[in-house]
């Protein structure tokens, strides 16, 4: 009997093994859907809610989802409906999300066999976006090490503030973790009824959240390559000048455009003094990078600044961050591609480095499945909701960049509607071409290639 149980052990962990390495991406998802699954079971217990209720398995599975997928959406207010426990869950889900759920199987496998096998190393090399296998071990130190420490710092920050706000040390000491966990992770959950409102010209309690989206939506290959490189800069790698470089020119254009469209609107900037404009418009350059947070309201925006959040969250952040969206690399590549092409070079160049052609090709591949990921979703939620689709297409665009970022209809979706945001916030943390892999049947390899013929473009 024991003999039985073992050959099926050792059979089943040698399969595991056989579609890790022939289907890294695949497995991958399938983890990332059965970990959602867990959390889901976790908050539909009666007292996962403060209500002492049991909760509807669509309000569970999108929350679950939420989380794990580091969005921030909600159809439920996190800080009134859950209990302690269900809030203990979210915050758990959003750590596993944020580290992601094959560093975090590698993080296990190291603590268990003080080594990463080929198996570990294939499974986070997918999550992490890692070249190199050799480099999945450093990677997941950075990850484990750089997470926490730059969550608890957060948290330490604000424990001092959430004090002077006249808090108890316990409730200060949880909302300042849950904050630091929240923002590092680009989660956007918030542990209080009204949110972040209250604190608009608070720079004490925002600025120490701005700096954890930020660095969070950077990608752990950066930390990495920055932590590596300190001492010089010029052996910075082409993806952390691309992801420095581009991010900080998003926030920047990202703070001119909220300004120019929202600096007179009475029911956003208008009312404010101009040292909290100026953090309020900080805060909103750097939340579309997919950090979800918000200190006015979304919903009274002018729609030209909907419309610019749109594309803001669309980019996202890094590759390989705890950000969504095509990332920062994409739309570099595309508009270096684009350069390149106005200017009669054969090569795109960026940096003293030439990038290479399938780099484009994959680049293009990202953000047309991730449009149609938009398009099909956006379709479906009008005529599912009736809603117009200036507020469908930031709900949608939100949930696929696993922003957050909501006009305040999220929690009058119908049902079905709540199942379309789940699919495509799995859709958004799974990565386009993650999921895309996973779905295809086979790896076409092609030894005859046809002759070349150039058609007629634009």
């Amino acid at each position: 009997m024991a003999r039985s149980i073992s050959t099926r052990f050792f059979a089943g962990r040698e399969l595991v093994d056989r579609v890790a390495r022939q289907a890294p991406a695949r497995l991958a998802v399938s983890v990332f859907g059965a970990v959602v699954m867990i959390f889901t079971l976790l908050l539909m217990p009666p007292w996962a809610t403060a209500s002492g209720r049991h909760a509807p398995f669509v309000d569970a599975l999108f929350t679950a989802t939420s989380a794990v997928c580091v969005t921030g959406l909600v159809v439920v207010p996190t800080g009134t409906y859950w209990s302690t426990y269900g809030q203990v869950v979210i915050i758990v889900a959003i750590k596993v999300g944020g580290l992601g759920v094959m560093t975090l199987a590698s993080i296990l496998g190291m603590a268990v066999s003080r080594r990463i096998g080929l198996t570990q190393r294939l499974l986070t090399a997918a999550e992490t976006k890692t070249t190199k296998l050799g480099e999945v071990g450093s990677l997941v130190r950075v990850v484990i090490v750089t997470s926490t420490a730059i969550e608890l710092a957060i948290a330490l920050l604000l424990f001092p503030r959430f004090i002077v706000l006249e808090e108890s040390v316990g409730e200060a000491a949880w909302h300042a973790l849950f904050y630091g966990v929240s923002a590092f992770n680009n989660a956007g959950f918030v542990p209080t009824a009204e949110g972040l409102a209250p604190h608009v010209s608070d720079w004490m309690l925002l600025l120490p959240i701005v700096i954890g989206v930020f660095i969070g939506s950077l990608g752990f290959p950066v930390i990495l390559n920055i932590l590596r490189s300190r001492r010089n800069t010029r052996r910075w790698s082409l993806h952390t000048k691309l992801t420095l470089t581009m991010s900080a020119i998003l926030v920047l254009v990202a703070m001119v455009l909220f300004a120019v469209f929202e600096w007179r609107n009475p029911d956003t900037l208008g009312p404010l003094s101009w040292p909290t404009k100026l953090l309020t418009i900080l805060f909103a350059g750097v939340m579309p990078r997919s950090g979800g947070f918000s200190t006015i309201d979304v919903g009274s925006m002018h729609e030209s600044s909907w419309l610019i959040t749109d594309a803001l969250m669309f980019v996202g952040g890094g590759s390989a961050s705890t950000a969504g969206g095509i990332k920062v690399t994409t739309l570099a590549v595309m508009l270096i591609a684009i350069v390149a092409e106005a200017r009669g070079d054969r090569d795109m160049d960026a940096f003293g480095r030439r990038i290479p052609r399938d780099t484009l090709r994959l680049a293009i591949a990202v953000t047309f499945i991730g449009a149609t990921a938009v398009l099909l979703s956006s379709i479906l939620l009008l005529e599912i909701t009736g809603w117009t689709l200036d507020v469908v297409l930031f709900e949608v665009i939100s949930a696929f960049a696993t922003v957050g970022l909501s006009t305040g209809v999220t929690e009058s979706l119908p049902e079905v509607g709540k199942y379309v945001l789940v699919v495509l916030m799995f859709v958004g943390r799974t990565g386009t071409m993650t999921f895309a892999a996973a779905l295809a049947l086979r790896d076409r390899r092609r030894i005859v290639r046809m002759p070349e013929e150039r058609p007629i473009i634009g």
